[in-house]
């Protein structure tokens, strides 16, 4: 692939060029990734350590007691991991019934009853001990001293912790971690976090036995009594992350791969699939022809997805129908040039988070993501080890009747998830680990970033730059202050109900991409990392 590198929209950052690679989201999380590849070790014992440090120095988005996902490049073949938690054995809809009223459709947003059995500890511990080399308790110790040490708070991590504090304040545990002043901090205040660095140093030492079996899953139970919630050591013991294999679509000779269900990934796949019965090269890229097709097929992915996604076995239809070449070339036919749509799901054939890339000189990739779901998840810090857990379980369906029934909350089920990393691959070699953070803005940045790069030859961090648009629902679509006029009036003029945002805070995502330039030991890679955002790319 041939990149254009004249810059084509305001921006801090240029391309990085290196044989080793971290891109992150916050620049100590960087530093501790590059840490492990300076000691020797490879990018999974960067991506680890990478982000351990993320669950302190992002605690909006991530923390302690998130979930993840992780594909991983191995230097021969594609791994997917899938590290999501599973419903307490209590949940079913009568418990929330019982304890929030017959007319509840869904489990609560915040508090202890949005809690499922965190997984993204069992994923640092999956992808060590299947591809790391270093010792696991080395990778925990960059995470462990920026706990106690602290940190100054960045800018766009301040924002995002100030709007969310007046929410969070009253749940346990919030305010006695996260408001040490009576206040979400200041920039450049410094903010310690020693019951992370408690746990973090627990977890080194037992390669995660303490979260789940040992000291710290005690903790989180009874925590959970205390405060009503239904979440066990049992639930916890019988958590295991899981290798999945990764889907993939083609697309301009390329493949998309991301992870199969519970997740969302499928309607970054769907829409590619739609838009590569169109020539988008041929249109202007920042135009509103272009950016029409991609709402369009956006929202018909969507469509398919909330009503049919959720854990496999539970799904009348599969991934494979949903993907289905002929299926999707019926939906593209949908599309009209000049109108803006509302769509509904078809019928196929039969039956707040952190992300973070590595690479190294070896040939290794990691597109890894971490989310405590909506900025702090459930509000809720284990106040021992600090733990702050996430809240998928509002993820969950309560009503048998809704418009997804496989959601339907029920004891050790995955709920539906909207954290997603990407990789690409050509003829079967690695190319990109690459993703888009921000709930369902993360297919819809995957889908244009990669049009930007593979229809227009914009390099990773001009496609990063670029400004989004984000589709909600109906014909309502979001998009930043950066998009020339005439296009926002083009998608007016098309039907599309347009509200224009100028929001450093999350709205349109942020991403970090890393795309393969040939011989890694050669050329190596050039990375980029989204200016939304206070992180950095770094190598060497």
């Amino acid at each position: 692939m041939h990149f254009d590198y004249q810059p084509s929209y305001p921006s801090a950052r240029l391309p990085l060029f290196a044989r080793n690679v971290v891109a992150a989201s916050h620049p100590l999380a960087v530093q501790a990734g590059l840490r492990m590849l300076w000691q020797g070790g490879n990018a999974v014992d960067a991506a680890v350590a990478a982000a351990a440090a993320m669950a302190v120095c992002e605690p909006t988005g991530n923390g302690l007691g998130s979930d993840a996902f992780c594909l991983l490049w191995d230097g021969q073949s594609l791994h997917g991991l899938n590290a999501s938690g599973r419903a307490p054995q209590a949940w079913t809809p009568d418990y929330f019934y019982r304890k929030y009223g017959q007319n509840v459709r869904t489990p609560p947003q915040r508090g202890i009853d949005a809690v499922t059995v965190p997984g993204a500890v069992s994923a640092w511990v999956a992808m060590s001990e299947r591809f790391g080399s270093l010792p696991f308790a080395d990778l925990m110790a960059p995470a462990t001293e920026v706990a106690e040490r602290g940190y100054a708070v960045p800018v766009v991590l301040q924002g995002k912790w100030a709007a969310a504090a007046p929410e969070l304040q009253a749940q346990p545990g919030f305010a006695q971690h996260f408001m040490p002043w009576g206040r979400a901090p200041q920039v450049g205040e410094r903010f310690c976090f020693p019951a992370a660095a408690r746990a973090l140093r627990a977890i080194g030492a037992t390669r995660g036995e303490a979260f789940y079996t040992g000291e710290i899953a005690q903790a989180l139970a009874r925590f959970s009594a205390q405060h009503g919630g239904a979440l066990t050591q049992a639930d916890l013991a019988a958590h295991r992350a899981e290798w999945v294999t990764p889907l993939a679509q083609a697309y301009r000779g390329y493949m998309l791969h991301e992870i199969p269900p519970s997740g969302q990934g499928l309607a970054a796949l769907m829409a590619l699939g739609m838009l590569e019965h169109f020539d988008l090269a041929r249109l202007p890229v920042d135009g509103a022809a272009a950016q029409h097709l991609q709402i369009e097929a956006m929202k018909l992915a969507f469509a398919d997805v909330h009503r049919y996604v959720a854990e496999p076995s539970s799904m009348e239809v599969t991934p494979a129908q949903m993907l289905d070449g002929r299926y999707l070339a019926e939906r593209a036919k949908l599309i009209d040039m000049q109108c803006a749509q509302d769509f509904g799901a078809g019928r196929p054939a039969g039956g707040g988070t952190i992300y973070l890339a590595t690479a190294d000189e070896r040939g290794m990739m990691v597109s890894f993501i971490q989310s405590n779901y909506q900025g702090f998840g459930s509000g809720c810090v284990e106040p021992e080890f600090g733990i702050s857990l996430q809240n998928r379980g509002f993820g969950f369906s309560t009503d048998p009747q809704g418009a997804n029934p496989a959601n339907l909350v029920a004891p050790g089920k995955r709920p539906f998830h909207t954290i997603i990393p990407a990789f690409v691959t050509q003829n079967g070699q690695p190319v990109m680990a690459y993703g888009v953070m921000g709930a369902n803005m993360q297919p819809q940045g995957h889908v244009q970033t990669l049009v930007r790069m593979l229809d227009h030859g914009q390099n990773p961090q001009t496609a990063c730059d670029a400004p989004r648009w984000r589709f909600n629902q109906g014909l309502s679509v979001h998009a930043e202050a950066a998009w020339p006029a005439d296009t926002l009036q083009g998608l007016i003029e098309r039907g599309h109900r347009m509200t224009v945002l100028s929001d450093p805070y999350g709205e349109f995502g942020a991403g970090q991409f890393i795309w393969r330039l040939g011989d890694p030991q050669a050329q190596g890679y050039v990375a980029a990392s989204d200016p939304r955002r206070d992180g950095q790319a770094a190598g060497f």
